[in-house]
């Protein structure tokens, strides 16, 4: 189990011009952010046993990460 948070920074590092673009022009991509660091914030605070649930809520906010990532890395290709 990892306790690094995964930040959009850190996934997109050669991105990082265009994840700021995205974050001032797009709406959607705004959302998509916002939510993506959210649902992130909250499994590294899982993670950290700052918050303990369920390994199925964890795995459901894991699965919800990774389709926000999948949304957010086609929008930056």
């Amino acid at each position: 189990m990892t306790h690094t948070p995964h930040e959009l920074l850190a996934e997109f590092p050669e991105k990082a011009a265009k994840l700021h673009e995205l974050k001032v022009s797009n709406a959607h991509f705004l959302r998509l952010h916002d939510e993506y660091h959210e649902v992130n914030r909250e499994i590294h605070r899982i993670e950290s046993g700052v918050a303990p649930t369920s390994d199925e809520v964890l795995e459901d906010l894991k699965k919800s990460r990774l389709k926000l990532l999948d949304e957010i890395s086609g929008m930056l290709t």
